[in-house]
């Protein structure tokens, strides 16, 4: 696995970022905007992805990224019980559901793959650099 030296760099952090600008325009939307609630909740989780990715890495320690890719993971999947939840309530298309909740377990296989990589890693993290 190559070195990543900065969060942008880590590609299940690419692919929030795009699930979470995808939700935002889903949002915009006359019907879906209006439930204050379930927008001010998707947003925030699908946020809470890329935000989790970001904090985590930047912490420089092997076990406190795991925690936060971890919490990344619990909120992709917030993200794809809200999806259903936009289904139902007839603000997103069949389609739409489909491609976004695909989109949200193709994170959560990075992130599930990321930690298992990182929990047979020797590196500790930078902080733990006694050099």
């Amino acid at each position: 696995m190559a070195t990543i030296e900065k969060f942008e760099d880590i590609e299940a952090w690419k692919s929030a970022r795009e699930l979470t600008n995808n939700i935002f325009k889903l949002t915009l939307r006359d019907n879906f905007r209006l439930d204050y609630s379930l927008v001010n909740q998707i947003k925030s989780s699908s946020g809470s992805v890329m935000d989790n990715i970001a904090e985590g890495f930047e912490r420089d320690g092997r076990k406190e990224f795991i925690q936060f890719l971890s919490i990344a993971k619990g909120s992709v999947g917030e993200t794809r019980s809200q999806l259903y939840r936009a289904f139902d309530r007839k603000y997103i298309t069949e389609e739409e559901f489909n491609i976004h909740s695909n989109q949200a377990t193709k994170i959560s296989k990075m992130l599930s793959g990321l930690i298992t990589y990182l929990r047979t890693s020797e590196n500790k993290g930078i902080k733990y650099k006694t050099d």
